[in-house]
């Protein structure tokens, strides 16, 4: 089962969100480990709401709000993509993440199974199964991947 781990934030506290050479070294070590047991497909920190965009889409109509978004209760700061064989290994490794209790500030992993194509059931066709199959081919050609 693969698996996103979201480390969220508030919107109010990503300015006081500056990781240290001690956090960054911990972190570095916490991701060693989930590659070396396997677990680990993909992770990435997130730049602040202030260096981004919200595309919202209401009643038929699209607009963009700019960041920074303080008046977010939550915001994704980062991401893993993990390989696990279920949602209580996924929470026994997210368990072991290093965290900053000096910073005072709640940090939250939210963990989500992703969508597999079995999931979907008959809804799922061939034909689309085939569609995206494709997609997949000419995005790992596009990205050498």
């Amino acid at each position: 089962m693969r698996v996103v781990v979201m480390i969220k934030g508030s919107g109010a506290d990503e300015d006081k969100i500056a990781p240290t050479q001690e956090m960054l070294a911990q972190m570095g070590e916490y991701n060693e480990q989930l590659v070396q047991a396997g677990i680990m497909l993909d992770g990435q920190g997130l730049q602040p709401t202030s260096r981004g965009a919200r595309v919202v889409f209401r009643g038929g109509e699209t607009s963009v709000v700019d960041g920074p978004f303080t008046e977010s209760k939550e915001i994704v700061a980062g991401y893993w993509i993990w390989q696990v064989s279920s949602l209580e290994e996924a929470v026994e490794w997210a368990r072991k993440c290093p965290s900053d209790p000096s910073a005072g500030l709640e940090e939250v992993l939210e963990i989500r199974p992703i969508f597999e194509a079995e999931d979907f059931g008959a809804e799922y066709t061939p034909e689309q199964r085939e569609k995206d199959e494709g997609l997949a081919d000419q995005i790992r050609a596009q990205h050498g991947a």
